[in-house]
Parts: structure tokens; sequence; C-alpha cells
């Protein structure tokens, strides 16, 4: 089964919602905080949790925007790489998707260890992402959103 038609058939899966510039912008502002944390803590595990966090709630802020819901992180990554290509290189999509498991292999396993180039480019990379997700939400304009709300709804009803 496509993954998107999974994931929008889950309970906490994808899902369509009203915009919202509000939440749009809380999510940024977690985003920074967890940048904050990633720089002020000293361990590693807590490290990658920040960033990684930051990394998602700079990309969430950009669903809230839109107006598109999602509970599961793997699926907010799909939604990224099948409807805002546009705004994302298939890179930066797989750096997110290595994130997510080395957060998850982090934060849940005493016996996986995270690749230190992943660490590091976790980062240096969390404060660029913040700044691109910020230019991004910042040129979204409400007949893009529509058109990729549009996409969406097409791509789950096949």
């Amino acid at each position: 089964m496509d993954k998107i038609r999974w994931c929008a058939r889950r309970n906490d899966g994808l899902t369509l919602i009203e915009p919202n510039d509000n939440l749009s912008n809380a999510y940024l502002k977690k985003a920074e905080e967890a940048l904050e944390s990633a720089s002020l803590n000293v361990v590693k595990d807590w490290k990658i949790s920040a960033a990684y966090y930051s990394l998602y709630f700079s990309l969430y802020s950009i669903l809230m925007k839109m107006g598109v819901k999602c509970e599961i992180h793997s699926c907010t990554i799909e939604f990224t790489r099948r409807f805002l290509g546009e705004y994302f290189s298939e890179d930066e999509i797989s750096f997110l998707a290595a994130s997510l498991k080395a957060r998850i292999d982090s934060q849940y396993y005493v016996d996986r260890s995270v690749p230190d180039e992943q660490y590091k480019r976790m980062l240096a990379d969390a404060p660029k992402f913040l700044v691109k997700c910020k230019s991004i939400s910042t040129k979204l304009n409400e007949k893009t959103i529509n058109k990729i709300r549009e996409n969406f709804k097409k791509a789950i009803k096949k």
C-alpha cells in the first residue's frame, strides 16, 4: 500500500485541519527552544534528541501553516517527500529520515550508536534548517497551500 494512503488511514496519521498561523509560529518557537537545548546540553543522546526535535518542529510548523496534522514522524517526512519536494531536496529529506532514526536509536536503545558524522551534521544543520523553514513559511501563500492540499486529497483517494 502507498505510504501516504497508509498514513492517512491511521488515527494519528496525516489529516487535513484548518491552516493555523498561530500553531505554525508556536512550533517555530518550539524548534528554537529545542535548538537552544541542543547547544546547552552536554550529553550526546540528549543533544541528538533536541537537535532532531528542532528539525522536526521546524518542518511541522510548515504543515501547521498548511493545515496538515500528523503525529507519526515518518509520515510527516513522507508528506514532505511527496508534496514539498519543490522546497526540500532529496538529500534534506533523507537527512530528516536519518535524524529520526538517530533520535530513536539514541533515545530507546542502549546497544545502538549514532555515527559521529550524523550527530555532527544534526547539530550543524538544525539552525540552518530552522531558517530555511521560516523562509518557506513566509513564501507559502493561500494558492500554493490549496494546491498542496488538493494534491494530498487526490493521493489518498487513489
